[in-house]
């Protein structure tokens, strides 16, 4: 969902709002000016969209709260005139010359358009004069495009940045189901492992344990707040904290002797790709092991629905892609207490 906040009846989404509408994705619209509350989290957005205004806008502390918010998520945010000014604000904490902050902006001109770069998603634009408009819609479009781009790691980024540093607590029985998991990869000293969607690093210990001082062990996630909370439980020790996609990794072919990944799969936009992307960094004969501490069935039936038939970790629908992307099924497991696969990677 986008998200778009009006501070005048005047200032409409018009411009702005036909480029978003183009991607498809929903929108709602917070008309402050009508005594409409601000979201307190950032939960299910894809962007967020601040308009302009008076120069006092209503609720300003309701809304740096939720820009910095989709700031630190890195969830794509837009500022226009005053909702621009705010964003600096919300970036910086203090102004610079002219309200706009001294650090973290990159201010370049688009013809007559003022645009300020903040961060890797966050842009604000300044319109001097309403005959810039047109101007903008080269702006628009490009923002709209990035939002449609990165929807779905968006909705990702903001669910767990704001959970993070709560997550082990949350789950603190898990450990060592986990560590038994892990420990059925079989690995051998020395060997390279990979943790794909690590979160707070909770399986990173016991994959040490298994390839020892001389081995490698890199967690890879895709929110920044997650690997944070995994150095502050002193899991940066145990291996490598890499911020990345799960279906691009940053490495070679072959680079890996094993892929584990816990409670990812079910909730990629292409699970095919991602298992193509593993066997791709993993060496012949490298070890797949895909886990959750409680069984597929299980948790279906506890949320009260049934499986679906397309769901990609059911028997009939994992062994084909499993075989499809380059890997040989070992052990299916959908058990009361946990679903494990177990997989090698075929050699060619």
């Amino acid at each position: 969902m986008i998200q778009i906040v009006e501070h005048t009846a005047a200032e409409s989404p018009s411009a702005i709002g036909a480029a978003l509408a183009a991607t498809g994705l929903p929108v709602r619209v917070c008309r402050v000016w009508a005594g409409e509350r601000v979201p307190d989290t950032v939960d299910g957005m894809v962007a967020l969209v601040v308009l302009d205004g008076p120069t006092t806008v209503p609720a300003p502390g309701a809304q740096l709260a939720l820009l910095r918010a989709a700031l630190e998520a890195e969830v794509p945010v837009l500022g226009v005139g005053a909702g621009a000014r705010l964003l600096a604000l919300a970036a910086d904490g203090g102004a610079g010359r002219g309200g706009l902050p001294d650090r973290s902006r990159v201010p370049h001109d688009e013809g007559d358009v003022r645009v300020l770069r903040i961060g890797p998603s966050a842009w604000g634009v300044q319109l001097h004069q309403l005959h810039q408009i047109p101007q903008a819609d080269g702006v628009y479009g490009r923002f709209a495009a990035l939002v449609a781009d990165r929807a779905e790691r968006t909705t990702t980024r903001a669910f767990f940045t704001r959970r993070a540093a709560g997550w082990d607590e949350r789950f603190t029985d898990d450990g060592p189901r986990y560590a038994a998991a892990a420990h059925r990869m079989e690995l051998r000293p020395g060997q390279r492992v990979l943790d794909v969607g690590c979160g707070t690093g909770r399986v990173l210990p016991a994959l040490r344990d298994q390839v020892g001082p001389a081995g490698v062990v890199a967690g890879v996630d895709l929110t920044s707040a997650m690997l944070t909370a995994a150095a502050h439980q002193g899991r940066g020790e145990q291996g490598h904290l890499v911020l990345a996609d799960a279906c691009r990794l940053p490495l070679r072919a072959g680079a890996v002797d094993g892929v584990f990944s816990a409670g990812l799969l079910n909730h990629l936009p292409d699970p095919r790709r991602a298992l193509r992307e593993w066997a791709r960094v993993s060496a012949p004969d490298g070890v797949l092991l895909l886990f959750h501490p409680s069984g597929h069935v299980e948790r279906a039936a506890r949320h009260g629905r049934p499986l679906a038939p397309d769901d990609p970790l059911t028997e009939v629908n994992l062994l084909p892609a499993l075989r499809a992307t380059g890997w040989r099924a070992v052990c299916y497991e959908d058990a009361p207490h946990h679903f494990l696969l177990r997989a090698v990677r075929r050699a060619g």
